[in-house]
């Protein structure tokens, strides 16, 4: 979304000068209007005179989402009207950042504006998908259909959201336990031993020297260390930033050996369930594939949609795009192209959605289910070889007192 810089005069003839955020410059001009203001200048921002802002608010999650949409479905259905139903919402939402959006969204439908213009005009808060059902149940009459749909939408966004982050939680909490312990033995527990077997007479072992040499470095040379994985993690984030690495990343998180399945598979449900919601509230397929783009998370696969969109305008069937990617598959697009040639696009894009849900929910138990043991079974390899490391010295020092004693 653009920013534009604006110079606006109320009826008392009194200046205000500021900057929005809009689609396009009569955004602006009909938001300035709906304030109470006569635009006098609207200038788009460049890269060199545009504020720089970081975001530290807290983020509107798909449950916070769905949330809001089940309650205002709820509010609607007793006959509320939609200001004072804003009104309570507000009252009712925790989420600070949905909180303020939803209070903003009230004052500019209180003045006359339409509830997605409104929406729309909250930056980032809402999504596109949301903004867009809602305009289509505004002008069909529809609203509360529309945002019982979206309700559903987020739930199932959010359950899906959950079951990636649970897989991954104990895969990471182990993997970060198990780092701290190798540095701890690495830093603390080898120096110990170390002052032991210098006094000690005889030959050390090959494995026992190399993790000698490493404790030691740990010891002394830790800032080398650490400057090393400080710039290997500014390196990655300043590839990650640019967009050939974008492009690297993302194809890599499709291909990776056990991840890549479980990205595809998570993305298959996330487009097929966000095109048949949009394509069931009566909005274009363009527009809709448009839309359903900008809600991806993977920037390939956001290419290939809108590479999809120029197809689809040009009268090809979306499937053959799809199937053309190499990315999605095979049931993906040949249920899309038994929905086109069916005209029951919308109902196999829902099958899709729900085949693909369960998917990732078995995917997602399996992924924990493997790396469980495979992280133990890295954690023992390298605890047992640094506890061997030690241990082979005092072996040989018992059988050399043992012998003595014998000789003796």
């Amino acid at each position: 979304m653009a920013g534009y810089a604006y110079v606006a005069v109320d009826v008392n003839g009194k200046e205000k000068r500021g900057k929005m955020e809009a689609p396009d410059q009569d955004r602006v001009f009909h938001t300035l209007r709906a304030e109470g203001f006569f635009p006098v200048s609207i200038k788009e921002l460049g890269f060199l005179n545009r504020d720089i802002q970081i975001n530290i608010t807290t983020p509107v999650k798909p449950r916070d989402l769905s949330i809001f949409c089940r309650q205002f479905v709820s509010i609607m259905a007793a006959g509320v009207p939609i200001v004072r139903a804003l009104q309570m919402l507000v009252e009712q939402t925790q989420n600070k950042s949905l909180r303020k959006a939803i209070q903003e969204t009230q004052l500019m439908v209180e003045r006359g504006e339409r509830l997605a213009d409104a929406m729309r005009n909250q930056g980032k808060i809402f999504p596109p998908i949301l903004i867009n059902m809602v305009e289509a149940g505004e002008t069909s009459g529809s609203l509360e259909v529309a945002l019982e749909r979206m309700s559903i939408h987020f739930e199932k966004e959010a359950k899906l959201k959950a079951l990636i982050k649970k897989a991954m939680v104990y895969p990471v909490m182990l993997g970060s336990v198990s780092l701290a312990v190798i540095i701890l033995m690495l830093a603390f527990v080898i120096p110990s031993f170390m002052k032991m077997f210098e006094d000690m007479d005889m030959k050390m072992p090959a494995i026992t020297m190399a993790i000698m040499s490493m404790s030691n470095f740990v010891v002394t040379k830790w800032y080398i260390l650490v400057g090393i994985v400080a710039l290997i993690v500014i390196g990655i984030s300043a590839f990650k930033s640019s967009m050939v690495g974008q492009i690297f990343f993302a194809k890599a998180a499709l291909k990776l050996p056990i991840f890549g399945s479980l990205n595809v598979k998570t993305a298959s449900a996330r487009l097929s369930r966000t095109l048949s919601t949009l394509i069931a509230a009566g909005i274009p397929l363009m527009e809709a594939i448009d839309i359903t783009a900008r809600t991806m998370d993977n920037i390939v696969i956001k290419k290939v949609l809108m590479e999809s969109k120029e197809e689809v305008a040009r009268g090809v069937p979306i499937s053959i795009p799809l199937m053309a990617s190499g990315i999605f598959p095979p049931m993906v697009y040949h249920m899309i192209k038994i929905g086109e040639e069916t005209g029951n696009l919308e109902s196999m894009l829902t099958t899709i959605a729900n085949y693909y849900d369960e998917e990732v929910e078995v995917a997602t138990q399996s992924l924990a289910a493997a790396m469980d043991p495979l992280i133990i079974i890295v954690l023992a390899v390298i605890v047992g070889g640094l506890v061997l490391a030690i241990m082979q010295p005092m072996f040989s020092m018992y059988d050399q007192i043992d012998t003595s004693a014998m000789q003796g």
